[in-house]
């Protein structure tokens, strides 16, 4: 069924959604109609023929159930069960909208949405109406910056709003982000969409060379400048000359290394390991870490005026575990491109696998959850995925107990010391602060958190 030929219902306790809806939708459907009060549904379906339901999540009734939305869903479905409804949610009622999905819901959407977002999301769910098949979600049109790049929630839509106005620049950019969140991917994205994206594109792990092979990495280097100098080597700087120079765990390099690539971009120009010649050099240069920046920008540790140099504009990658409905459209895109590869094309996901893949924080983030769906499409039994094939790696998991167990001595050494200090102080928090290295009001601070 095509959009302008539908006819949509959309219920809503909320007079601006509905407003906003209406003037969206006014054009492109046959008709829409809007109401506050879901108690009027049974009336509305009884008198009109709708193809699909917005339908919110919570209500200021009398349904005292726990949650509306899905006693509304199950009454739908009672009354009509032709018709398709697509739960209207906030980003904390996510794991509620999954379980709409075992009710029969075929689709939700999170407030705030993109207009787009809305639209395709009715298209769709007309489409699997026509095609018979309005059960299994299927992932939606998506904002695609780059390969492989997907994301429509809000949070990864200012970022991608964020590359789209810088990659036309030739500003130098910093990458924040926890491992596993795609900074490559982004980094490569922004050359492609970039005034150099006919040249080259080039990828160091910075944080992984050493001192010794620092400079001839980066730099080049000339024939007998060291023992295994066979030849001239063409260092990384000059390889990327008129593209991007992609710097990976930036903030893991030395203090001495750090001098070493503050000079050559100041001066726009390196030499060698073992010359004296001067190689001009015209890069456009992007650094990823996962060093927080207050972190990273602490003098003992990083150089500030070099972080001034290449953090002309940064970008936060958010976790995955924030990105919200982004999650599933991940995890079906991972899917399909298993299901491909190991000749399993029809494979789907479960709502009990839909469920478990949502609850799930993700501490290794997108490539957990790609390397989950992979072991999952291998693994499987049948042409459906369920709760039991989705097994995350037990190697995540012990890291983030390590990191809980470590965090948890740390505190426990902290308040010890307080306790100490303030003891051998007699009681004098002046005193104490003096000793302890901290003011006043900070060790208030932390006499609370530790209840002392």
């Amino acid at each position: 069924m095509q959009l302008k030929q539908s006819s949509l219902l959309v219920i809503d306790d909320d007079p601006d959604v509905l407003t906003a809806v209406k003037l969206l939708l006014k054009t492109e459907v046959r008709e829409v109609v809007t109401e506050k009060n879901p108690g009027q549904i049974r009336h509305l379906l009884n008198n009109c023929h709708f193809d699909v339901i917005l339908l919110d999540m919570n209500f200021d009734s009398s349904v005292n159930t726990g949650n509306e939305g899905l006693f509304w869903l199950k009454k739908i479905r009672e009354w009509d069960i032709t018709v398709s409804v697509i739960m209207i949610t906030a980003y904390g009622d996510i794991n509620l909208a999954v379980r709409s999905l075992k009710e029969g819901a075929s689709d939700f959407i999170i407030k705030p949405w993109h207009n787009e977002r809305l639209l395709e999301t009715v298209r769709e769910t007309l489409r699997k109406k026509s095609s018979g098949n309005d059960i299994e979600l299927r992932p939606n049109s998506s904002h695609i910056i780059g390969p492989d790049m997907l994301g429509r929630s809000e949070i990864m839509m200012e970022v991608f709003h964020k590359m789209e106005k810088i990659a036309v620049t030739e500003a130098n950019i910093l990458i924040l982000g926890e491992n596993g969140t795609g900074k490559d991917l982004i980094a490569k994205a922004i050359h492609q969409h970039s005034s150099r994206s006919a040249n080259s594109f080039v990828k160091v792990d910075i944080g992984a060379l050493t001192d010794s092979l620092f400079e001839s990495e980066l730099f080049g280097h000339t024939k007998g400048s060291f023992t295994d100098a066979t030849g001239d080597r063409t260092g990384r700087f000059e390889s990327a000359h008129m593209g991007t120079l992609f710097l990976d765990e930036i903030g893991n390099i030395s203090l001495q290394q750090q001098a070493k690539l503050l000079s050559a971009l100041q001066n726009r120009q390196i030499s060698r390991l073992g010359s004296n010649l001067p190689i001009p050099i015209d890069i456009r240069l992007i650094c990823a870490t996962n060093v927080p920046i207050e972190v990273l920008s602490n003098e003992k540790r990083f150089r500030r005026d070099l972080i001034y140099r290449i953090n002309t504009v940064e970008i936060t990658v958010p976790p995955l575990r924030e990105r919200g409905e982004d999650i599933l459209l991940l995890a079906r895109h991972f899917t399909q491109i298993y299901g491909d590869k190991y000749f399993k094309p029809d494979i789907s996901l479960a709502a009990s696998a839909i469920e478990k893949l949502i609850s799930h924080q993700y501490p290794g983030n997108v490539r957990e959850l790609q390397y989950t769906m992979e072991r999952a499409v291998i693994m499987a039994e049948s042409q459906q995925l369920q709760e039991q094939d989705i097994i995350f790696s037990p190697m995540e998991t012990v890291r983030s107990v390590a990191e809980q167990f470590r965090e948890t001595k740390l505190s426990e050494i902290e308040r010890n010391a307080i306790l100490k200090v303030i003891e051998k102080n007699q009681g004098n928090i002046t005193r104490a602060a003096r000793e302890l290295g901290i003011t006043r009001t900070a060790l208030y601070r932390r006499l609370s958190k530790y209840d002392i």
